[in-house]
This record gives structure tokens, C-alpha cells and sequence, in this order.
């Protein structure tokens, strides 16, 4: 059974402008030609391409202090390591985020099982990602329940704020404050601006 700290990422959009760049036939940066092949680019790096600054943190983060699983449209929990294509890219642009759409949530819902039984008794799970909107937190509460957590110093962030908080705390070494969704707000005042690193 798993003890360490499982870190579960809220995905990149797959269908967004910087994903287009990944999609054109004609794009010669490192990235979009390993796409291409069949060995393809690992998820995380890929999501971290796509999403810039706020997935960066969350992996950077997550690998530092527990183990990173990654949320996808159409496949359940994955790991940041796992190798995609092209193919796969597109295929998870094709399937909307929803809590109510079978292709995302089922098996979101099945992995999620399959990490809860994987999980030591006081094993711990934290979702680095947005609790504003359900299309994440429905699935996991009916899963891990009073387990689920997520860093406190969220709320009221916008993602740019997050990303950048995530990896200063990388480099010093710093876990945040988590606490349970259940039960939580949601929604918060905007805090302080992070102080610019000098």
C-alpha cells in the first residue's frame, strides 16, 4: 500500500490555442516532432506545454513532495511519466470536462477506485487544482470522501498566482496548509499579491 502523499493535477485543455501549435503538421520545435513518433512525450511535460506556468508548479510540486497523478478528459487518473502521441492528444480534446459526461467521468471514477484501494488507511490525497467548480471535486468526494484535500492557501488564487506559489515553495523546500474539500469554502477573498523574487 501506498503511504506517500498522492498529489492528483487538474488537467490542461487539449483544444486550446497552444495546443494547436502541437497539432499543426508543420511545427519543427522539439515537443510537437516527438509527438509524432511513436514514443511520444510524457504527459506531464506535454500538459506542462500547454498549460505553462500553473501545471509546471503543480508537477514541480507534486514530484517534491508525494506522488503525481494526472487527471485526463478521457482517461482517468494517469501518470506524469506516461508516454502520449499525437493520437492521444487528440483523442482527450475530443471529450469534454464535465461531471456529467460518461467519457470523462467514468473513468475518472474507475481509477480513482483503483487508487483508493492502493492507499494505506492514513494515506492522503490532495487535489492541486480548482474546488470552485464541481467538475472535479463530484467524482473524487464519492471516492475518498473526509480524505480529499487541498491547499488552503488556494483559494482565492487565480492559476498564474498558484503556479507561481507552488514553485517557490519547491525551492524552499515548504509544504502548504492542506485541508479537507468537504466541507470547505470555496470560494474566498483575492490574497495578497506574491512578492516578486528578487
Amino acid at each position: 500500500m501506498a503511504t506517500a502523499r498522492v498529489f492528483l493535477l487538474s488537467p490542461a485543455h487539449c483544444g486550446g490555442e497552444r495546443a494547436q501549435l502541437l497539432f499543426n503538421p508543420r511545427a519543427s520545435f522539439d515537443l510537437a516532432r516527438r509527438l509524432r513518433t511513436p514514443d511520444g512525450a510524457t504527459l506531464g511535460e506535454v500538459f506542462s506545454f500547454l498549460s505553462g506556468l500553473y501545471f509546471r508548479g503543480k508537477l514541480a510540486y507534486a514530484e517534491r513532495f508525494g506522488l503525481p497523478l494526472v487527471i485526463t478528459t478521457n482517461a482517468g487518473l494517469r501518470p506524469a511519466d506516461e508516454r502520449v502521441t499525437l493520437d492521444t492528444l487528440r483523442a482527450a480534446a475530443r471529450v469534454d470536462i464535465k461531471a456529467g459526461n460518461p467519457r470523462y467521468r467514468r473513468p475518472l471514477l474507475a481509477s480513482a477506485r483503483t487508487v483508493a484501494e492502493y492507499l494505506a488507511p492514513d494515506g492522503a490525497v490532495t487535489l492541486l487544482g480548482s474546488i470552485a467548480s464541481d467538475k472535479y471535486v463530484d467524482v473524487l468526494l464519492s471516492v475518498f470522501a473526509e480524505r480529499l484535500t487541498f491547499p488552503a492557501e488556494f483559494v482565492g488564487r487565480g492559476d498564474m498566482s498558484r503556479g507561481g506559489l507552488l514553485l517557490r515553495c519547491v525551492r524552499a523546500g515548504q509544504e502548504l496548509s492542506y485541508v479537507p474539500v468537504a466541507g470547505a469554502v470555496r470560494h474566498g477573498p483575492r490574497p495578497a499579491r506574491l512578492t516578486p523574487v528578487r
